[in-house]
């Protein structure tokens, strides 16, 4: 049974709304930013990183940040995979000095397996930082000119703000949980800004479509119409996407952070595609008195008996 078939939810009459949550959400993940920045994984900021495994269960990351303190290595960074398997994240270290840091948690705490070993310089982590900005700004390069071709500038504009919005949400994330911001968790962000810039062409697509019918309603009911034409397979293909992530964040391990970024964008692109893209094309359009080909000045309850005319043929082709 489809519970999504044939709604007529009113999403652009609701906009402001979706503005300022989505407005109020995004301040407090700027305000983080600003506060106390991200937690840069080893990958941007340099440094050695060490993943060990302990024989004894119940190890706590009180006990390894002493054993780390009497080397004055207490500072470091130490996260808790498991009760375990713990990843230990310091500054650059030479080999007799990583020697020292094992010989110190194992005459503390007990014998232990050393699972990896990673050790980035600061220039390199510089260089993946600045490599990280460009990516990002190619690929929205790339999606304006995409959505230029196949629609129009307008439209683009319009979808970047949206990709925009999901990106700046999932980045206040990661600052206000403190999350390790690493290579991975980049690929994700860039995953999720592909994934939100599919949901939003096929809303525009479907806009599209509706705006050639030689039927002539109003710009406004034009996009709640395309909306909920498309909201079955936006949610459902959501869905399906959300499960194994859901599945992969809790037993995933050394993944758990990557699927929750992954969590995070999917579900706010998921929103900004149906709430935000679609009602801020109609907002430009009233901006800049850019005008539908085959919207009219009608009544409004003609355009509505017109409009519930276009559902019932829609209706009566899918049978």
């Amino acid at each position: 049974m489809d519970i999504l078939k044939n709604t007529d939810i009113k999403f652009v009459s609701f906009r402001k709304k979706s503005y300022l949550l989505s407005g109020l959400v995004i301040l407090v993940g700027i305000i983080s930013i600003l506060a106390q920045g991200f937690n840069y994984g080893i990958d941007f900021a340099g440094g050695t990183l060490l993943q060990l495994e302990f024989n004894q269960k119940n190890v706590t990351v009180a006990e390894i940040r002493g054993a780390l303190g009497e080397i004055n290595l207490a500072g470091s960074t130490i996260q808790s995979l498991s009760n375990d398997e713990f990843v230990i994240r310091t500054t650059q270290t030479e080999l007799q000095e990583r020697q020292k840091i094992l010989n110190a948690i194992e005459n503390r705490i007990g014998p232990f397996q050393v699972l990896r070993v990673e050790m980035v310089g600061p220039v390199i982590g510089e260089s993946l930082k600045s490599l990280t900005v460009l990516a990002i700004i190619f690929a929205f390069i790339g999606i304006i000119i995409y959505i230029t071709v196949r629609f129009q500038f307008l439209y683009a504009i319009t979808a970047i703000l949206a990709l925009a919005h999901d990106v700046l949400i999932t980045l206040g994330v990661l600052s206000i949980l403190q999350k390790e911001v690493t290579i991975p968790i980049v690929a994700a962000i860039l995953t999720i800004v592909g994934y939100s810039i599919n949901n939003t062409i096929v809303i525009f697509d479907r806009l599209r479509e509706n705006l050639k019918s030689k039927i002539r309603i109003s710009m406004e009911n034009v996009i709640n119409l395309s909306i909920n034409q498309s909201l079955t397979r936006t949610i459902y293909t959501a869905l399906t996407t959300l499960l194994p992530l859901f599945a992969l964040y809790f037993f995933g391990g050394t993944l758990s952070d990557f699927a929750l970024v992954l969590l995070v964008g999917i579900s706010v692109g998921t929103f900004s595609s149906i709430c935000i893209a679609g009602p801020m094309l109609l907002d430009f359009k009233k901006r800049f008195k850019i005008s539908g080909k085959k919207v009219s000045s009608a009544p409004q309850r003609e355009q509505e008996k017109e409009l519930k005319a276009i559902k019932k043929v829609k209706k009566a082709k899918t049978k």
